[in-house]
């Protein structure tokens, strides 16, 4: 393997290390035993949820081939999982805050653990009805959880800053570590142990039935608005009515679709970006190395927001324009230096640009995880969480599959330039966000001020 790769992935390592090392009083929170105890507990599930979405990740493109469909077929089941995360998304999202969060992720791990058995069966219908409850379980990972994470920590008691402290391990261990032994874990199950694609997808299923069974052991039931007995469509309603009299969380949701989008399109277009004529490059390892990246970025987000200043709303305008130049990289080398018409023996010049492009960008992944959940905490009302989360959804999911449908319709730098404007306009809005964020606050503080003037005094 070419040296630059090892070079990296070294100099990543040591600077996750070092920040993790030189962290003082102030860039730690202190905390309670029983928050620690509650904290340990939802990461502990929270990791296992991740190993048995991060399993399944890099294996499923390579068992559908094995089955023997080609790319136009594959492409189709991947439009129908991004679909059906789309459409019954915002459905199950609404039944969580009805029902129960609890209740929701037990669902999550009953739906992925039926996806995983379908992977054994070469039938198309099959395999196309376990993308449709992939895509059910993926919308409910990205939001049950986190809706019953900031309720029952609300519901303890427990300060609203130490909610920042859990949301930056659980990305540090769930999209950093998790992922990096995952793909470990799973290449050792296909190439060392030869067990076929299918293992790592039982291997997925086991991970999320343990952690199911600690949720039904150790987790309370907690709901959006119990007071209130509403059907779907008045939680829809409600969650439509929040969107738009309330321009911050309106402009959340377009800033979490527009870098989540960008990131989507970026799963699928680095692959080809650093082997433009089908160079062999190491997958897995450059995998393991992004991760690593999204590692560093966690835990800059972690040091971050145990301080006060900056705010969240201030430097994530900051990590937006980052992300936007990162992406512009391909593009920028591909003029400077012309990619090889051939396919070449070694690394190139501008692959080495690219993936330091690359993995900058991944740093940025893994500073907004838990900053966005930190707004989200801060601006979603809790009796619709679920619901107003998976509406965010929605637009994410259509430009994911328009991406898939047209991805070789346009060049690969027109695509890196698409993801370069949303992101940078993603920035714009950041900015707007902070900016209605400090006129409310000055608000409610003159309104403060005016009632205490007010009151009379007891004599």
């Amino acid at each position: 393997m070419e040296a630059f790769y090892y070079l990296v992935f070294g100099a990543l390592s040591a600077v996750v290390l070092g920040i993790e090392l030189s962290k003082t009083t102030k860039d730690r929170i202190n905390t309670s035993p029983a928050f620690n105890s509650f904290k340990n507990n939802y990461l502990v599930v929270y990791s296992l949820m991740m190993a048995g979405d991060w399993l399944q990740g890099p294996y499923v493109y390579f068992l559908y081939t094995t089955y023997g469909f080609g790319k136009g077929d594959i492409g189709q089941l991947f439009i129908a999982g991004f679909g059906s995360s789309m459409l019954f998304g915002t459905i199950v999202g609404s039944l969580a805050d009805k029902q129960g969060r609890r209740r929701a992720c037990v669902t999550y791990c009953i739906t992925y653990i039926l996806s995983c058995i379908t992977k054994h069966s070469p039938q198309y219908r099959i395999l196309m009805i376990g993308r449709i409850l992939g895509g059910i379980a993926t919308s409910l990972l990205f939001s049950s959880f986190e809706s019953w994470l900031v309720a029952e920590h609300n519901k303890r008691g427990f300060e609203q800053q130490w909610l920042s402290l859990t949301f930056s391990k659980a990305i540090f261990l769930g999209n950093g570590l998790v992922a990096i032994l995952s793909g470990l874990f799973g290449n050792l199950l296909v190439d060392t142990f030869q067990l076929g694609p299918v293992a790592p997808f039982d291997a997925a299923a086991c991970f999320l039935a343990i952690g199911m069974a600690i949720i039904m052991s150790s987790w309370s039931e907690n709901y959006g608005d119990p007071s209130e007995n509403k059907d779907l469509l008045a939680q829809f309603r409600g969650a439509a009515v929040a969107i738009a009299s309330d321009e911050k969380i309106a402009l959340l949701g377009a800033i979490q679709s527009l870098f989540e989008g960008s990131m989507y399109t970026f799963v699928f277009l680095w692959t080809p970006a650093l082997s433009p004529n089908d160079e062999e490059i190491p997958h897995g390892f450059i995998f393991a190395t992004f991760m690593l990246a999204s590692m560093l970025g966690s835990s800059l987000a972690s040091r971050l927001m145990a301080r006060s200043s900056p705010r969240v709303e201030s430097y994530m305008q900051i990590v937006f324009v980052v992300s936007s130049a990162s992406l512009l990289l391909p593009i920028v080398s591909s003029f400077l230096v012309p990619p090889p018409k051939e396919k070449a023996e070694g690394i190139s010049f501008s692959s080495c640009l690219q993936i330091l492009g690359f993995c900058t960008f991944e740093a940025c992944v893994g500073i907004f995880w838990p900053s966005i959940m930190k707004m989200r905490s801060q601006y979603i009302p809790e009796e619709a969480r679920s619901t107003i989360m998976n509406f965010f959804r929605i637009p994410l999911n259509i430009f994911v599959c328009i991406v898939l449908y047209n991805v070789n319709a346009f060049p690969i730098t027109i695509m890196f330039g698409m993801c370069s404007i949303f992101l940078f306009v993603a920035s714009i809005l950041q900015r707007r966000l902070m900016m209605i964020a400090d006129k409310t606050k000055t608000e409610e503080r003159s309104m403060k001020e005016r009632d205490t003037e007010a009151e009379p005094l007891n004599i």
